[in-house]
């Protein structure tokens, strides 16, 4: 018999035991069942090797019970030997015996040994491996990225970042479900299995030494707990957070973010952009693929581009950042660039293209 409210007890316990884990990447390895089956193979394959040897040379030992040596004696002399029970009733007593003993027997008993008692250390040894990774992850992770939710949004956004040069040990991954923190850290992330609205999921994560956060999240209300708790934890950090209504953007802008991409309208305005031209369409699907094709860039002003007009240097310009302002090509305020200006080209993708990141907060409407 339950009582009420039972099982919503039990579902808050199971969600406090996933909550907070730690996921690294790590190499893909044998299912465990498989792990062992290969040693108890190789196991009895060195006790194989063992019973053909003292059958072999069966005249050169003595069974204390009888006086001769058959395949059954080897095999107990062999599982004795191997296990170092050694009861000592069947003992090699000729010169060739002893000396296969000393020269055969006793490396295939210390290899025995080591397949088996290095199966039960490993198991032993694995937690604080596992420990020593974690703090040596935590003592190295600085100005990191965090993604807030994996799925389509947040997997597209992190496969967009890394395409220009942020390496994989530097992302780490926050969603609710085990399944989804398995997926990434497979795909070489590390992952933190918990709710993000919660501070104490974000700082398993180092938040609070983040260089960027993306939140991706299913929900808007939960997007907006996300960046606000964010925020708390990280002043200087970078926030990009999508929603899918856009009435939410200026609510997740107040609770932090610097950036709000609403998804729903992106994707109705690049289709309509397809309707009007196909070909326009494929050109800004382009743009925001990075890594193939052509790339949006944003590079800062070098020293032979300053005093100069935005039409007149190599690259195609699309706008100049300055200060906090965010202006166009043709804007008589950029008619001469300046060392301090950042400028947002195009430009054809290569190995070698890389965002400069920046580290300043966003313009702001």
């Amino acid at each position: 018999m339950k009582l009420p409210g039972q099982d919503a007890i039990a579902r808050q316990a199971d969600e406090r035991l996933v909550t907070h884990r730690v996921k690294l990447p790590r190499k893909a390895v044998e299912r465990p069942i498989r792990q062992v089956g290969k040693r108890i193979a190789m196991a009895l394959l060195v006790l194989l090797i063992t019973v053909v040897i003292v059958y072999v040379d069966r005249d050169g030992y003595r069974d204390s019970s009888d006086t001769g040596v058959d395949l059954l004696d080897a095999a107990y002399y062999a599982t004795v030997t191997l296990s170092t029970t050694g009861y000592g009733d069947i003992t090699p007593v000729s010169d060739s015996a002893r000396l296969t003993n000393i020269l055969v027997i006793t490396p295939l008993r210390v290899a025995f040994l080591i397949i088996l008692v290095g199966t039960t250390l490993e198991v032993l040894t694995e937690r604080t491996r596992e420990e020593w990774r974690l703090s040596r992850w935590r003592s190295t992770l600085r100005d990191h990225t965090v993604v807030v939710g994996f799925g389509t949004k947040g997997r597209s956004a992190i496969q967009t970042v890394c395409a220009t040069g942020l390496k994989k040990q530097q992302v780490v991954v926050v969603d609710p479900s085990s399944k989804v923190i398995e997926a990434a850290t497979a795909d070489g992330y590390a992952g933190v299995v918990g709710d993000a609205t919660r501070s104490e999921v974000l700082l398993r994560a180092e938040v609070q030494r983040a260089r960027q956060i993306i939140i991706a999240t299913q929900r808007d209300d939960t997007a907006v707990l996300v960046a606000l708790t964010a925020r708390q934890l990280n002043r200087r950090a970078k926030i990009v957070a999508a929603v899918r209504e856009e009435e939410n953007a200026p609510l997740l802008k107040q609770s932090g973010a610097d950036a709000v991409i609403t998804s729903a309208s992106a994707a109705g305005r690049l289709l309509g952009l397809s309707v009007l031209s196909p070909a326009a369409g494929m050109v800004m699907e382009d743009l925001i693929q990075q890594g193939t094709g052509l790339d949006l860039v944003e590079r800062p002003v070098t020293k032979a581009e300053a005093g100069r007009n935005p039409r007149e240097i190599d690259d195609l310009v699309v706008s100049v950042i300055r200060g906090h302002r965010v202006l166009g090509y043709d804007d008589p305020a950029v008619a001469e660039l300046q060392l301090t200006d950042r400028l947002i080209t195009i430009v054809r993708a290569t190995p070698a293209t890389r965002v400069t990141p920046d580290t300043r907060p966003l313009p702001q409407d």
